[in-house]
């Protein structure tokens, strides 16, 4: 199980970023599966600020709280 601690739309980004590429996927096949456009993702990935999210996250922050993303361990991996 991999866990990311998510702090920024960086933080976020690089989660997405990780997850995808564990998962063997392309950005444009992540982002058709979504229905997103890639470029979005993209910037997505690259941490491109969302202003929503960001104060979002910092205000969980002084609220003493983390945000984190989870990937779950699939059936057949090994153990890290």
């Amino acid at each position: 199980m991999r866990t990311w601690l998510i702090r920024s739309s960086a933080d976020l980004g690089r989660a997405i970023a990780d997850v995808r590429l564990e998962r063997g996927l392309t950005q444009d096949s992540l982002a058709e599966t979504v229905g997103v456009d890639r470029t979005y993702l993209a910037r997505l990935e690259a941490g491109a600020s969302v202003i929503l999210l960001d104060r979002a996250l910092r205000i969980l922050r002084r609220l003493g709280a983390e945000v984190t993303v989870t990937l779950p361990q699939e059936a057949g991996d090994a153990d890290t």
